[in-house]
C-alpha cells in the first residue's frame, strides 16, 4: 500500500503548487501583528478540501472579541482508520508572522513565487509545509480509498505564534480530545536532513530588569545616580551564569544553559543627562533539572548588591517564566513510528535532540501527552524571502503516510 501511496505523493507538485498559493494569498495575522486572525484564511482552506473530497471538518473555534465575527479558528479532519486504539494526530498552524520589511523581499511575500524546487512567500516554511504534507498525506488515503492503520487526525490551529492562547490550548483546556496512547506530530521544527526529532525542549524565562536612580546634568553626576551604569554592571555580572549553571546535557543544542542580555530600552534621548532609569531584558534557556527560582535568585542577589553600592533600585518583572516540560520519551511509540518512516524515506539515521526554543510540545508534554516535533526544514522561517522545497513537502507527506500505515 505505501508504494501506491508513494507513486501518487511523489506526482503532487502541482497540488504544492496549487494549495501553497492559495494560503500564501490570505495573511493570517494575530490582533498583536495588527490582523485580523485566521479565520478567512480557515474558510477558503475549507471550500479548497471540499472540492478535494474531505470529510467536513470539526471546528473547535474560541472566541475573541478582537477579530471580525469574534472566533479564532482551529479545525479537525478525521480520515477514519482500521483500528480504534489510538489515533494520529499532525497539528499545523494557520497563522503567520507579519513580513517585516519589504523591501528586503525579492517578491510580493503574499504572492506565491515557484522557482525550480523552491517556493517563496511569507508562511511556506512556518507553517504552511507541516499543513500541505499532512494534507497531501490524508489526500492519498483518500484519493485510493485506503484506510489507515489508525485515525488520521489533521488539527489545523489559530494564535501559535503570539502564545497559542486560542489555538491549542484553548483546544486542550476546553475539549478532550487526545488518548495518552496517541501519536502527536507537531512539524513545526526540524533540520536540512530531516534527522531531528525533537524531543525536549528548556525551561524558559525573559526577565526585565528596571533600575531607577536619579536623573541629573551630565556635568554634575555628584546630584545623580547613575541608572545605565548600575545596569551595565548588572549585565557584566551575568556572564558568571554560566560558570554557576554550568551542567550540560549533549541532548540539547547548544548542550548547556544560556542566559542572555538582549533587548535594551531607550533611557535618555541626549547626551548631557546622566538617566535616572534603565530598562534591559535577559532570555534565560535552562535545562532541565535547573530550577528558574536559582536562577532568579543569584541575579538578585547580584542585584541587591549593586543596589546597595550605587544608591539605586532594581526591580524584576517576566514577559515569560516557565519550567520545562516533561520529555518526550526516545523509546516512545511515536518517536518510534516518525524513526522508522524517517528512514524509509529520506534514508538517514534519526535523532532525537532537545531545543532552546519553545514549540507547542511543551503544552501537549505538560498535559500528559508525549509529543514529538518533526519536519524537513531549511529553517528559513520568519526571514525575508522566506522559502520552502517542494521535495520536502513531498518528502514529509511521505512520511506521515508511513507513520499511518503501520501498526504500533
Amino acid at each position: 500500500m505505501f508504494e501506491k501511496i508513494k507513486n501518487l505523493i511523489e506526482n503532487a507538485r502541482e497540488d504544492v503548487i496549487e494549495l501553497q498559493s492559495l494560503l500564501v494569498s490570505i495573511p493570517a495575522l494575530a490582533p498583536e501583528s495588527g490582523g485580523e486572525g485566521e479565520m478567512r484564511k480557515c474558510e477558503a482552506l475549507v471550500e479548497y478540501l471540499r472540492r478535494k473530497n474531505f470529510p467536513e471538518p470539526e471546528f473547535y473555534h474560541a472566541p475573541d472579541n478582537r477579530v471580525p465575527g469574534g472566533k479564532r479558528p482551529n479545525l479537525l479532519y478525521r480520515i477514519k482508520g482500521r483500528n480504534d486504539s489510538r489515533r494520529v494526530w499532525i497539528m499545523s498552524h494557520l497563522d503567520i508572522v507579519p513580513a517585516g520589511e519589504l523591501s528586503l523581499w525579492k517578491s510580493d511575500p503574499f504572492k506565491l513565487r515557484v522557482d525550480g524546487d523552491r517556493i517563496y512567500g511569507r508562511g511556506v516554511e512556518d507553517n504552511h509545509q507541516g499543513m500541505v504534507a499532512s494534507i497531501l498525506a490524508a489526500k492519498a488515503f483518500i484519493d485510493l480509498r485506503i484506510a489507515p492503520e489508525y485515525d488520521l487526525c489533521l488539527l489545523l490551529v489559530a494564535d501559535e505564534e503570539v502564545g497559542s492562547e486560542y489555538g491549542i490550548k484553548y483546544v486542550l483546556e476546553n475539549h478532550s480530545l487526545f488518548s495518552r496512547d496517541d501519536l502527536i506530530i507537531v512539524p513545526d521544527s526540524g533540520e536540512p536532513d530531516g534527522a531531528a526529532i525533537e524531543v525536549a525542549e528548556k525551561s524558559i524565562m525573559w526577565l526585565k530588569v528596571v533600575t531607577r536612580g536619579v536623573q541629573a546634568h551630565g556635568s554634575r553626576p555628584d546630584l545623580g545616580r547613575n541608572a545605565f551604569r548600575a545596569a551595565s554592571n548588572l549585565v557584566v555580572k551575568l556572564e558568571e551564569l554560566y560558570k554557576k549553571f554550568d551542567r550540560k546535557d549533549e541532548l540539547f543544542q547548544p548542550p548547556y544553559s544560556t542566559f542572555e542580555p538582549t533587548k535594551k530600552e531607550p533611557n535618555v534621548p541626549n547626551v548631557n543627562t546622566i538617566p535616572g532609569d534603565d530598562v534591559f531584558h535577559v532570555d534565560c534557556r535552562v535545562l532541565p533539572g535547573i530550577p528558574l527560582l536559582e536562577v532568579e535568585s543569584a541575579i538578585r542577589l547580584w542585584a541587591n548588591e549593586i543596589e546597595r553600592k550605587y544608591d539605586v533600585t532594581i526591580e524584576f518583572a517576566f514577559s515569560q517564566k516557565a519550567e520545562a516540560a516533561p520529555p518526550t520519551s526516545v523509546d516512545s511509540p511515536v518517536v518510534r513510528a516518525l524513526s522508522e518512516a524517517i528512514k524509509t524515506v529520506y534514508k538517514v539515521d534519526p535523532r532525537p535532540y532537545g531545543i532552546g526554543g519553545g514549540t507547542v510540545a511543551a503544552l501537549f508534554r505538560r498535559a500528559g501527552y508525549e509529543a514529538a516535533v518533526w519536519s524537513k526544514l531549511n529553517e528559513v522561517a520568519h526571514q525575508p524571502n522566506e522559502y520552502a522545497l517542494i521535495s520536502n513537502i513531498i518528502g514529509d507527506a511521505l512520511v506521515f503516510s508511513h507513520v499511518c500505515l503501520n501498526r504500533i
